[in-house]
């Protein structure tokens, strides 16, 4: 499979981590860039279903060594009680895991600060998840944060911590914000430390090592591209960059080493949050709501939803350099008809083949149409792309048309069996 750079193509939530699953059965390594653990990927294996916030969908396969790459942002309590929900469901934890010790830390006042900096936006909101991410990615932008080496060092982390926590304090009290106990956070951070120090190391020279033994791997994207920092509909956005050269940035591998790029998006568009979805159709929410789908697996919200944007996806083909797709949740659509498909904006009279960079004419942007019957079957029992219904073919062959890269997975259903690869 070669090394291979698999990121969303929307606005995050696309299948991204059953199509991970899925390709790690032909990868060794399955190496984490970027986020923290605001993102979620659901995998759904011999009837359980495991929520992964931090660690990469392939610990779930044996054999296969899972890393928590520089590029992530970590709540050290949060990944302890993963490991341990992921050890009470039967997966062995052991040295299949590697965390970075240049990775960023997630601090109890970064979560307080991000829930009163949304508190005091009103309508202006950005609709994070309060979990801290942005204000951690804040401090490691400021020079300021602490990480994963800091936390292997008892004496030297409680020092920090302290003058850190003196400081955020005095703005938490300015907010009105009750202000955070040093002794309690040290304490609580030390102990889960030492359950990580087993795991922490240079996670740089393990993948260059890899690499020079062959080692095939897979970087996994959070979020979506449409969320990046850079090149997402800011400031609706997440701290980091979501977009394929995040891969690079994250995890200490240069970019001549990546082979490939997959985009994974869905049949159709979602999007949790605030910002403009120019697509967005409530009675498509509405059905897809009342079959169960479209639920944050990290926050349970329910997800915004509309018709299939192939002016975001080509944009995203673009800024990513993808080469294949994955195409998820196609099954969601098997009892709509007709389905409308997105292939242009106008805004103030003019046609838009790219999406606008500021977000305000994003959210004045009017979705120009093209209709094609659906097909009315159900395709989670189909194993092959010839076995799917002509109208559910030609649909998705459609879509990756406009998106301008090769269809390369289609997925009929949550489960790994419910894939069709070409």
């Amino acid at each position: 499979m070669a090394n291979t750079i698999l990121i969303g193509a929307q606005w995050g939530d696309e299948g991204k981590g059953k199509i991970i699953d899925v390709l790690t059965a032909k990868s060794d390594i399955v190496v984490r860039s970027q986020g923290g653990n605001n993102a979620g990927h659901t995998v759904i294996h011999q009837g359980t279903k495991y929520i992964l916030h931090l660690i990469p969908s392939g610990i779930l396969r044996r054999g296969k060594v899972c890393v928590i790459g520089n590029g992530v942002v970590i709540d050290p309590i949060a990944l302890v009680e993963e490991i341990d929900g992921l050890r009470k469901l039967g997966i062995k934890i052991t040295k299949n895991l590697l965390i970075s010790d240049c990775a960023h830390l997630v601090l109890p006042y970064h979560r307080v600060l991000d829930e009163q900096r949304e508190l005091r936006k009103g309508h202006a909101k950005i609709g994070t998840t309060k979990r801290g991410i942005g204000p951690a990615y804040g401090d490691k932008a400021a020079r300021t944060g602490l990480r994963m080496s800091d936390l292997m060092q008892p004496v030297l982390f409680s020092k920090k911590l302290q003058a850190k926590i003196r400081e955020n304090n005095s703005i938490l009290t300015a907010l009105g914000a009750k202000s955070i106990n040093y002794r309690e956070v040290d304490a609580a951070y030390l102990k889960a430390g030492e359950k990580l120090r087993p795991f922490v190391g240079n996670t740089v020279v393990y993948l260059h090592r890899a690499l020079q033994h062959g080692k095939e791997i897979l970087f996994e994207g959070a979020q979506g591209t449409f969320l990046d920092i850079d090149h997402g509909t800011y400031p609706y956005v997440t701290s980091s960059n979501t977009t394929a050269g995040g891969a690079c940035t994250g995890t200490g591998v240069p970019p001549h080493r990546m082979d490939l790029v997959m985009g994974v998006m869905k049949a159709y568009t979602t999007r949790v949050g605030e910002g403009a979805l120019p697509t967005e159709d409530a009675t498509l929410a509405n059905m897809l709501h009342e079959m169960g789908r479209e639920f944050g697996a990290t926050t349970g919200r329910a997800r915004r939803c509309g018709w299939f944007d192939a002016v975001a996806t080509r944009y995203a083909a673009m800024i990513n350099g993808i080469d294949e797709l994955a195409i998820t949740n196609l099954d969601g659509l098997d009892g709509v008809d007709p389905i409308k498909i997105c292939v242009a904006y106008r805004l103030n009279g003019k046609r838009l083949d790219v999406p606008p960079s500021d977000a305000a004419q994003l959210a004045k942007c009017e979705p120009i149409f093209e209709t094609v019957r659906g097909w009315n079957r159900m395709t989670s029992q189909t194993k092959k792309l010839a076995q799917l219904p002509l109208k559910a073919r030609d649909y998705v062959n459609r879509i990756a048309m406009l998106t301008g890269a090769k269809l390369k997975i289609v997925s009929v259903g949550p489960t790994r069996a419910e894939t069709i690869i070409l």
